[in-house]
């Protein structure tokens, strides 16, 4: 039952208590004691919520930074891993397969702002060798969610 929770609170955190005891075929106390229980283990780390920040008057640059590092002995990749996301710009930090060890994830005002964090703190580290950074330009699905309405000139694009 813990993973059919799981499952419908990772699309949707706000499902109600009595909808989601209803799908699952039981009761809203024992949902709601999995949840809790769940919450104390540290299975569910927090909630997130799926805001499309180019429909508010926020500016935010989004940055995916590939980061090649070498592990020093004995501490191998989480030490690294560590420093880096205690740095308050940072969302993600990602060890990944591939050219690069770590996939970084960080949001700033500018992407100025996102290359000064880029040369001035990630890149300085003793353990990294090299970065390279991407930056979002636009959000199409996050979270299994849609995030745009196509035009109708992009619906052409895709249609066959």
């Amino acid at each position: 039952m813990r993973e059919k929770i799981l499952t419908y609170i990772e699309r949707n955190s706000r499902v109600d208590l009595k909808d989601l005891a209803i799908m699952l075929g039981t009761d809203e106390a024992t949902i709601a004691n999995e949840i809790a229980q769940m919450e104390k283990e540290g299975v569910i780390c927090g909630y997130h919520t799926l805001i499309d920040w180019d429909k508010t008057s926020s500016e935010k640059v989004t940055a995916l930074i590939e980061v090649k590092v070498t592990p020093q002995r004995g501490l191998g990749f989480d030490k690294i891993a560590e420093r880096i996301y205690n740095y308050p710009e940072v969302d993600c930090v990602y060890l990944i397969s591939g050219g690069f060890d770590f996939m970084v994830m960080i949001e700033g005002k500018t992407m100025r702002g996102v290359a000064q964090f880029v040369s001035e703190k990630l890149s300085t580290q003793e353990s990294v060798l090299s970065t390279a950074t991407h930056f979002i330009l636009k959000k199409y699905k996050d979270h299994g969610s849609v995030m745009v309405n196509p035009t109708k000139d992009e619906r052409m694009l895709v249609t066959p």
